[in-house]
């Protein structure tokens, strides 16, 4: 049984304690609730001890014991002799459903709108390629149908493309894996040992953070915010001090800040990591989702690393995937390093799985053969969801600020509160599910902050927006001036 201790906890709980007349016991058992249906307490963990917890929140014991006895009394801890109190979910009716955020891939419940994934409904063409992709099917059939690369005419087409858009790529430069989240896993634990330290933006992709640890990684976070980008003092002092053996990053539309490095930190960091020996994972499946009209779309961020003065290169692992400009059930995506370690990825996937399905990357080579046009539909629609988003929020909430974004699938939006994990259960209580800010973290931080996508239909944006908006109310939301405030991003990077 994993067991959580009281610094652990206070990490993901954050700045929990509430603005109005709320028991310090309920606004902590809330928080621990929330925590347990994020999953960012996973189920059967050991909760700290109450007279731990306590010290360490600066609190009496009493209030611990109490927050505890409501999360039981809710369903969310059971005690277990020997072992304390334990996560869990409230027993259910049977058929029934928990209501938490559901896992990538699970459903909502019936009659909850879910506003917690950036993700774009499919592209009707798919049902069509995959029929085509079938018809394909037969001339494989003599083969194993087992690859770890994958297949030749993919992988041709996927270094084709990154040729044209500026990074000259062979064949073996390629490996298809099934969707980002499975290469930056795969990436991780090849490339890392227990202990190892992993840079990482803050806030970030959480599933990204998830890999890094389950790798074995000590997490170095840099600064990445709405209004200042990456913090170039951070990222020019993190490697010298901490020489993290991985770099994850996405320096095109970062998820959730919407931002995009620029070419003089791209230098800088490129740089740094090469003194450090790091290894720079990109994450490119937001790089071709910007929506400026007229905007010309950047080169790969390996380009930046081929255009270095001469000397010692960092060493550039870039991940891409249909999985957001197509569809999310197509579950491909690509790593393009060099040819050596793209060998090591090979090997180590052996461990996992023993390649990626053919009739999906026949889907992908279809896909492929039209994607330039592809992209310009998604980029419309893009537009079209961020004018509708950015309006609504302006007219619904005057007081959060809205920062403007050129590019990506969703906005990071201050609420000029430290409110997000209250609003996120009170958005649940509505029917509603949200991304609140602390799930961005790599610590518990972002209260102020909420993750709302612009990328699904305009019937589903307001209908969550209504609920958001009654949500609002229940936390004592007001209108009135933006409030500035704080700057509750800006964290400083852990050496």
């Amino acid at each position: 049984m994993a067991a959580l201790s009281a610094r652990a906890l206070a990490s993901q709980l954050g700045d929990w304690r509430p603005l109005g007349a709320t028991p310090l016991y309920e606004a902590l058992a809330d928080r621990i609730r929330l925590l347990i249906l994020d999953g960012r307490v996973t189920l059967g963990t050991r909760m700290p001890a109450e007279r731990l917890l306590a010290d360490h929140e600066q609190l009496s014991r009493t209030t611990v014991a109490n927050a505890y006895a409501r999360l039981r009394e809710l369903g969310y801890l059971r005690s277990v002799r020997g072992s304390g109190s334990v996560a869990r979910l409230p027993a259910l009716e049977p058929g029934a459903a928990p209501f938490s955020t559901p896992s990538i891939g699970e459903r909502p419940e019936p009659g909850v709108v879910d506003f917690s994934k950036a993700t774009l409904p499919a592209i009707p063409l798919v049902a069509e390629v995959a029929r085509e992709a079938a018809e394909l099917l037969p001339g494989f059939l003599h083969e194993t149908g087992f690859d770890a690369w994958g297949l030749l005419a993919v992988r041709q087409a996927i270094a084709d493309r990154y040729t044209a858009r500026g990074v000259p790529t062979t064949v073996d430069e390629v490996m298809i894996t099934l969707g980002a989240q499975h290469a930056i896993a795969l990436v991780a634990r090849t490339l890392l040992a227990r202990g190892d330290r992993a840079l990482i933006e803050s806030p970030s992709y959480p599933h990204a953070v998830e890999a890094l640890r389950e790798a074995g990684a000590r997490l170095v976070a840099v600064p990445v915010t709405t209004d200042g980008g990456w913090d170039t003092e951070a990222l020019d002092q993190v490697f010298p001090r901490t020489a993290p053996a991985l770099a994850y990053l996405m320096t095109e539309f970062h998820n959730p800040t919407g931002r995009t490095m620029p070419a003089e930190q791209r230098a800088l960091l490129l740089r740094r990591a090469a003194e450090a020996g790091t290894v720079l994972v990109v994450d490119e499946t937001m790089a071709e989702l910007g929506f400026a009209p007229g905007a010309v779309q950047p080169p790969p961020f390996a380009a930046a690393a081929l255009a270095q003065p001469s000397g010692p290169r960092a060493e550039v692992v870039t991940l891409g995937s249909v999985g957001k400009s197509i569809w999310g059930g197509v579950r491909l995506g690509w790593i393009r390093a060099d040819r050596d370690l793209i060998t090591r990825f090979a090997h180590a996937r052996l461990a996992g799985d023993l390649g990626s399905p053919i009739l999906e990357q026949l889907v992908l080579l279809r896909l492929l053969e039209q994607y330039d046009r592809l992209l310009d539909a998604r980029r419309a629609d893009l537009r079209a969801g961020h004018a509708l988003l950015t309006i609504e929020l302006a007219r619904r909430f005057p007081t959060w600020i809205v920062p403007p974004v050129d590019g990506g699938l969703s906005l990071w939006v201050n609420l000029g509160q430290p409110v997000s994990s209250q609003l996120a259960l009170a958005a649940r209580a509505e029917g509603l599910l949200v991304g609140a800010g602390p799930r961005f973290a790599v610590d518990g931080a972002f209260e102020r902050f909420l993750r709302l996508p612009f990328c699904l239909p305009a019937d589903t944006t307001l209908a969550a927006l209504d609920l958001l908006e009654r949500a609002w109310a229940r936390v004592g939301g007001s209108a009135g001036a933006p409030v500035a405030g704080p700057d509750d991003e800006v964290l400083s990077a852990v050496v």
